[in-house]
């Protein structure tokens, strides 16, 4: 199998995997990766995490040419601001998980700092989350939010719609996208419970010995 067969097949078996725990229904969600080449491997529009075909993944050279497969996901743009802005990027990810959506919603959630420092393991994958406003499905105006983070962040939470994660990895980007959503679901879960956060002694001490990425 060559390499680029290969990251297809991966592409769509954590896909499923993301849509078979309930991760992302229906036909929401997108997902691309780096090939060797330096194209990339995009899902397509209007499919569904769940029945992903990996002969049918859109494909773009490096010049950004769609080469075949069928037409990609509408927030394209949105990969693109994650690759044009992070060099490290090597796939990028996006739910619509309940829970991190959940939490999106919440009037004292800080856009500086999404998630709230309740395990080691989200600021280990994914650094500092910025939730950024609501914008209409497919507008542009989300690559350009991004764009404007100047590269700074590994992970966005788009508000009331889902999380965005770039990784160096499919894989990587897949695991960290589910750390923020376990994450949400523990703020939901002890959400006016007063639970024991990390202190700040503590979440530097993690950004240091891990070498986070810790934009302030």
């Amino acid at each position: 199998m060559t390499p680029q067969a290969h990251l297809r097949e991966q592409i769509c078996m954590l896909a499923k995997s993301m849509f078979d725990r309930g991760l992302t229904g229906g036909s929401t969600g997108n997902i691309s990766a780096r090939t060797p080449d330096g194209g990339l491997l995009v899902s397509p529009t209007g499919t569904s995490f769940g029945r992903l075909d990996p002969a049918r993944l859109s494909r773009f050279d490096v010049n950004g040419r769609l080469v075949d497969g069928d037409p990609p996901t509408k927030e394209l743009p949105l990969h693109a601001a994650f690759y044009d802005t992070r060099s490290t990027a090597g796939a990028v990810v996006h739910l619509h998980s309940c829970h991190a959506v959940a939490l999106s919603m919440l009037p004292e959630v800080d856009p500086d700092d999404f998630l709230p420092p309740l395990t080691p393991y989200g600021i280990m994958k994914l650094g500092r989350v910025k939730l950024l406003p609501f914008f209409m499905p497919g507008d542009p105006a989300m690559g350009e939010a991004v764009r404007g983070l100047a590269g700074k962040r590994s992970a966005v939470m788009l508000a009331n719609h889902g999380p965005v994660v770039a990784g160096k990895d499919i894989e990587a980007a897949c695991n960290a996208i589910e750390e923020l959503e376990d994450t949400a679901k523990l703020a939901m879960m002890t959400r006016g419970m007063s639970p024991r956060a990390l202190s700040p002694d503590d979440v530097q001490a993690l950004v240091t010995k891990f070498d986070v990425e810790w934009d302030v």
